[in-house]
């Protein structure tokens, strides 16, 4: 470990380190086919937003968050009426979302296997624990890092915990991802660097506005170009 400000980076996963969205927008569109006798696509976006509010703080992130929130709102849509054939076409959606292969995105191994040594390396996601840990096998980049945190929130507690766990002090560390809401606002409000790479498809949910002015933070379009911010900074 060198003697930089900077020491420890934290890095997102889904749709950061590999696709995510994508999968979720092809099941919301085979699930609008499966309800469209009940409903329009706009109507089962609206209820399923409704449902994921109501019930986020029970089912946490995740697909299966996701499955129970759309059997959630088809059971609306149908006036609690919803034939087992239906329900069951909803649920085998969620399991082949579960089985999706994972993707890498661009730059992203190279990008850590850059970084590693001069600075601690550590994977912060949120969601389902399983899959998370699934994904992260699949990935082939577990070794890369040096503390794996899936967590079922991420807040400004989240960071400035995890970070004086493995640092001692936020102010020294970094958080990456392509969630303003999640990854950036809250890791900058626990004094740490921000690093937004937007994604083309970042959930409606985990959007917020740009926190313009903030010293602190930075923008890439690419994962590929962080090892050189990190050189910038000093």
């Amino acid at each position: 470990m060198n003697n930089k400000t900077l020491t420890t980076i934290g890095i997102d996963a889904d749709d950061t380190l590999w696709q995510n969205e994508h999968f979720f927008r092809l099941a919301e569109e085979e699930i609008a086919q499966i309800l469209s006798p009940y409903a329009t696509p706009e109507d089962i976006e609206r209820e399923y937003n409704i449902a994921h509010y109501k019930n986020i703080h029970i089912y946490g992130y995740g697909v299966k968050c996701f499955t129970l929130c759309m059997l959630d709102a088809a059971l609306v849509l149908s006036n609690n009426n919803l034939p087992a054939s239906i329900t069951k076409a909803i649920i085998d959606v969620g399991k082949e979302m579960l089985a999706h292969p994972v993707i890498l995105l661009p730059g992203v191994k190279q990008t850590i296997e850059q970084l590693q040594g001069d600075y601690r390396i550590i994977l912060i996601t949120k969601g389902d624990l399983l899959h998370q840990e699934q994904k992260l096998a699949a990935s082939l980049l577990g070794d890369l890092f040096n503390a794996v945190e899936i967590v079922s929130e991420k807040t400004t507690q989240t960071y400035q915990t995890l970070f004086t766990h493995h640092d001692g002090n936020p102010e020294r560390c970094m958080m990456v991802g392509n969630s303003l809401k999640s990854d950036i606002i809250p890791a900058l409000d626990a004094g740490c660097w921000g690093v937004h790479i937007p994604h083309e498809q970042t959930w409606v949910l985990e959007q917020a506005p740009r926190p313009v002015g903030q010293p602190k933070f930075h923008e890439l379009d690419e994962i590929s170009k962080l090892p050189d911010l990190v050189r910038a900074l000093y």
